[in-house]
């Protein structure tokens, strides 16, 4: 019995480290109070934090955290653009140390945007969302239904993006319509928060009778505001786009620029707004010139689901014979995030 005992306790001793790693994390409110757990992760102006004594996860704003002491080392991203693998840790007032294997700063917790720890960097560094929207209506027999899905990979140097946005429609007498796009995007960031854009999009739909428009671009952007609560960017570059149709017209290929702008607002309590807007003036065709524009606002709920409405629009100035220059859709969906 007292050998089973001291190997009981053999266990747990070995375990001990691996248990209480990670509950070392200490943060300080406005309001003096302080919490030790685990930062598990801060993107968005929210840290998420867990604690012993809790099955649940907290959810902080950052603006409301005075002091940080942590012992974990982090992917770090700044105000200014930079990132960088780091320990941090407050010192005098609101300043925290950043310290990596090649220098040592100050900053103000207000500069830090982002924060993962890198012992579990894959699953922190992964992002996704989906949600579907349904509606029916007795007359016609209407039907129509759309999902959106949203995923993403973060590191300190480079991100990858990729979406898929359906909606098709069915009704009594009348041919079922479809649209379906679809983005995939690398950004490799720099200093100063410039970062080289690498991205393609895709694009079905009937109404300007698009079997498939493929838009492959490279550009430079720019972060132009970019802080915990939100950010803005600028972005220029080149562009070949490739259509085919859905009847019988040639297929169409041009190169072109593109200019375009996002804004993403994300510390509005439980709201979040965010739109981008690309123009692609033809370098190929005379006159030609398209422009594509996105509009979504939602509203989180527990449990990580939300709420959303979103507005796309697509203008092409110069569409085949029979298609229509402008179509947009609408979409409500019920989406849960991770």
């Amino acid at each position: 019995m007292q050998r089973s005992n001291s190997i009981i306790l053999m266990i747990l001793l070995a375990f001990l480290p691996l248990i209480s790693h990670g509950q070392t994390d200490t943060l300080r409110f406005r309001n003096g109070q302080e919490v030790i757990g685990e930062v598990k992760s801060l993107t968005r102006g929210v840290l998420t934090f867990k604690t012993s004594y809790s099955d649940s996860d907290f959810k902080i704003e950052w603006d409301a955290v005075t002091r940080i002491r942590s012992r974990q080392d982090y992917l770090v991203t700044l105000t200014d653009g930079r990132r960088l693998g780091a320990k941090i840790n407050s010192t005098v007032g609101s300043s925290v140390l950043i310290e990596d294997e090649n220098l040592s700063f100050e900053v103000d917790l207000i500069e830090i945007v982002e924060l993962k720890p890198i012992e579990d960097a894959f699953w922190d560094r992964l992002s996704a969302s989906v949600d579907v929207g349904l509606n029916i209506t007795k007359a016609n027999n209407f039907r129509q239904f759309s999902s959106r899905i949203y995923l993403g990979y973060l590191t300190e140097k480079w991100e990858l993006n990729t979406t898929y946005n359906n909606v098709s429609s069915s009704q009594d007498s009348v041919a079922d319509t479809r649209r379906i796009d679809a983005n995939i995007q690398l950004k490799v960031f720099f200093a100063k928060d410039w970062f080289l854009n690498i991205a393609n999009d895709f694009l079905q739909n009937d109404e300007q009778k698009l079997a498939l428009r493929s838009t492959s671009k490279l550009g430079i952007g720019n972060y132009v505001i970019n802080t915990n609560s939100l950010y803005f960017a600028l972005i220029a570059g080149a562009a070949y786009n490739n259509e085919t149709y859905t009847d019988s017209s040639p297929d169409r290929q041009s190169g072109e620029a593109y200019f375009g702008a996002e804004f993403n607002m994300f510390d509005t309590g439980d709201l979040g707004l965010l739109t981008n807007v690309v123009a692609y003036p033809s370098l190929t065709e005379d006159g030609r010139a398209r422009v594509d524009f996105k509009f979504d606002i939602k509203y989180d709920l527990p449990l990580d689901f939300y709420i959303k409405l979103g507005t796309t629009i697509n203008y092409d100035n110069q569409p085949i014979a029979g298609a229509a220059e402008f179509d947009y859709v609408v979409q409500t969906g019920l989406g849960w995030e991770w």
